[in-house]
């Protein structure tokens, strides 16, 4: 079998020929894996597949880990995290922009990065299309790391950031509050909804691959709090602010990003320790079902910070 790939726009690539019906024989499955170590994101469309088949494809690429929240999940379906917009919810998740009612809009961020064991990767599948927006983006870290200039390469080599978990957006330091308001209705502190209250933790501000040895920029806007000892790679605190402001406008170029505008069968299946994501959310009672499996990871990446 013969898979055909065609580049997205600037980052990742489409994936076809084939069915993900079909049981994969062990060169399309050897394939498949190597172009999402390459790439970092998969699209493949017109997929019509049942919960069973999405489960077993994503086993493919390695283990899958359950979601902590049973109420995201089925029984039938474990392994399956549903994402759906629902009006008693959605109250939780919605924010203003700019005077625009908007649901479920999430920040550039990588998930389980508060962990210091992000997963590795993750499959969205798309059930039900949002009539209007709903948008997913994906930013390829790989590829902001390469546009660096060597200096600050050089410098990123001998620091650490550290990520912050907190509810309320207003409280993250890096990421665009211009025309911002919370909801109602917006948890406060993480026991609003059931969230335990992570401790800090630290990353290189640059990391190995540990599959594919690329080096990946470790600066994502979400929950980003500081630099770690500034003074020891020659930085005073202002410095050390201004590097991390410089480096997420980085992160923000277009150049290193694809946004997907969801269609029925659509899935997407990208690598979690290189490429950040956001989503654009939603008017309020817009219906958007999107089905989500993810792949473990088996590799620790930060360090808690100890108080």
């Amino acid at each position: 079998m013969t898979l055909q790939v065609k580049p997205l726009a600037n980052v990742g690539v489409e994936v076809s020929g084939f069915d993900i019906n079909r049981e994969l024989d062990p060169a399309t499955r050897d394939e498949l894996v190597r172009l999402w170590d390459e790439h970092a994101i998969l699209l493949f469309r017109g997929q019509d597949i049942t919960p069973e088949k999405q489960i077993a494809f994503s086993r493919h690429f390695g283990p899958l880990e359950l979601h902590p929240l049973k109420a995201t999940t089925s029984a039938e379906y474990p392994e399956l995290f549903t994402l759906e917009n629902d009006p008693e919810k959605d109250k939780y998740n919605l924010a203003y922009y700019h005077g625009q009612a908007i649901v479920g809009r999430l920040d550039w961020h990588i998930d389980l990065h508060y962990t210091g064991k992000p997963n590795r990767g993750a499959l969205l599948r798309a059930v039900v299309c949002a009539s209007a927006d709903g948008m997913t983006g994906f930013g390829d870290l790989a590829k902001a790391w390469d546009a660096l200039d060597a200096d600050t390469q050089a410098l990123l080599e001998k620091i650490e950031v550290t990520y912050a978990f907190s509810m309320q957006r207003r409280h993250m330091r890096y990421v665009d509050l211009d025309g911002y308001e919370p909801g109602p209705f917006s948890p406060r502190k993480p026991a609003d909804i059931r969230f335990p209250d992570f401790p800090e933790v630290a990353y290189p501000a640059v990391h190995r691959h540990p599959v594919s040895g690329r080096k990946v920029l470790g600066i994502v806007e979400q929950f980003l709090e500081r630099v770690v000892a500034p003074q020891r790679a020659g930085l005073c605190n202002d410095e050390a602010m201004e590097l991390l402001e410089r480096l997420v406008a980085h992160t923000r170029k277009p150049e290193f990003h694809y946004f997907h505008q969801w269609q029925p069968g659509d899935m997407i299946l990208w690598d979690n320790w290189r490429a950040m994501h956001c989503a654009t959310g939603t008017a309020p009672g817009v219906k958007r079902v999107i089905h989500r499996t993810t792949i473990m990871g088996d590799a620790t990446l930060g360090r808690v910070v100890e108080a």
